[in-house]
């Protein structure tokens, strides 16, 4: 009786799987017109934060003002069915302007006690506006609740809500009064998204479609259990062996150690482990996006560039030579 189970006990795991597949490629193709429907000309932007989400990750968005990077986030909540928040990183913000406090609370009776009040990272979804504009401290707190999912102020634990992610934005230009993040920083970022200018075609739409009585509205879409079951789905999409390759040649090849001979000379420092695991569950995720349940290689070449990108850097001599990391990035990309 009991060898008879296991058959049975996969085959219904397997109906499983593919009924939720089913169901979420649905939810996700919806939510991903729908958010087309109000940021125009930014497809593969919002396709790459799509995949961040579904991936359980965070994000860092680089662009400059104006790129509706701001919009983007707001219109993800809203979609997605999140509680969106957004703070606006300034040099003087605290780390408890971030995390929370704890106050001295009084009661009729005069008895006193002091009770935590949350702060904004109790959110499903947070846009960190500027992160390199806060100093290292407060952006060490940020991070550090982003890694754990929980945040600890006077010895108390505090869980944060499911799912939880961060959407941060950086101007590539100006840094003038800023505090860039420090690799091992960095690294804690599923995607490095750069945000460019739209093609004339959408700046058209935008044009006519922003400056009239009314604008384009997101609507929900999806729910929070919805979003949640999607997560799950993402990591328990079968993964082929050319594809679980293709990762590990390309992560293997962009490290100055044991990578690629024409490459590693020009490097830094390269992508650890977690570049893998990033890479890995990416090319899940956008499967799903595309409307399907299999990653392939094709999304690895896909995802290269935002993935390992804030994962490397150059040597001063390479840079000299014309060299940047999404040069080298495509490179190795190629070979796949």
């Amino acid at each position: 009786m009991a060898q008879g189970a296991g058959p049975a006990s996969t085959t219904s795991l397997d109906d499983g799987i593919v009924a939720t597949a089913e169901t979420c490629l649905a939810a996700i193709h919806e939510a991903r017109e729908a958010i087309h429907g109000v940021i125009f000309g930014q497809e593969k932007i919002v396709d790459l934060a799509l995949v961040t989400i579904l991936a359980g990750g965070h994000g860092l968005l680089v662009g400059l003002p104006g790129l509706a990077k701001t919009k983007l986030v707001e219109t993800l909540g809203t979609v997605l069915g999140l509680d969106a928040r957004r703070v606006q990183f300034t040099p003087d913000l605290m780390p408890s302007d971030i995390l929370g406090t704890e106050i001295l609370d009084e009661d009729a009776e005069r008895r006193r006690s002091f009770r935590f009040v949350k702060g904004p990272v109790f959110t499903q979804l947070l846009m960190a506006d500027e992160i390199n504009r806060a100093s290292p401290r407060t952006q060490s707190a940020l991070l550090q609740a982003m890694q754990e999912h929980f945040v600890s102020v006077a010895g108390e634990r505090h869980d944060l809500p499911r799912p939880f992610h961060v959407l941060a934005t950086q101007n590539p230009i100006e840094q003038e009064g800023t505090y860039p993040l420090p690799e091992a920083q960095l690294d804690r970022f599923l995607l490095e998204i750069d945000v460019g200018y739209p093609d004339r075609a959408a700046e058209r739409r935008i044009l006519i479609e922003t400056t009239g009585v009314e604008d384009a509205r997101a609507r929900a879409v999806m729910n929070t259990e919805q979003l949640l079951t999607a997560q799950r789905l993402v990591r328990r999409l079968p993964v082929g062996d050319a594809v679980v390759d293709a990762i590990l040649d390309l992560v293997r090849s962009a490290r100055p150690e044991g990578g690629d001979p024409a490459i590693a000379k020009k490097l830094l420092w390269g992508p650890g482990p977690r570049a893998s695991q990033a890479l890995t569950l990416a090319v899940r995720a956008r499967a799903l996006i595309e409307g399907r349940v299999a990653p392939s290689v094709a999304d690895v070449k896909a995802l290269a560039e935002p993935v390992l990108k804030h994962r490397m850097a150059v040597t001063f001599a390479a840079r000299a030579d014309g060299e940047t990391v999404t040069g080298l990035i495509g490179q190795l990309a190629a070979k796949l």
